[in-house]
């Protein structure tokens, strides 16, 4: 049996931030819109969004980092630091 060791305060903390930022960046499109576009159900990203699920799978948040038009980079940017500076602009594709 695979145990799973509690979070951290920080690893807690970045995932809200993470689902801050992801929420910030959907703007007015629906969570059922960037869901499909990112191949996740709407239930995983409801997770996300609101910190239930403070580390997500890689593959996950690249694909709605994708499809909300956000570099990999400046996700982990914007998660890394100690408060959200700003919601990131989309990447011009």
């Amino acid at each position: 049996m695979m145990v799973r060791m509690p979070l951290s305060a920080a690893e807690i903390e970045r995932g809200e931030r993470l689902g801050t930022m992801l929420r910030q960046a959907r703007g007015a499109r629906t969570m059922l819109d960037v869901a499909l576009d990112a191949g996740v159900s709407p239930e995983t990203l409801r997770k996300i969004e609101s910190g239930r699920v403070a580390t997500p799978a890689f593959p996950t948040i690249a694909a709605i980092a994708h499809a909300l038009g956000l570099s990999l980079d400046t996700v982990w940017r914007e998660i890394s630091l100690p408060e959200p500076t700003r919601v990131p602009a989309p990447l011009n594709t």
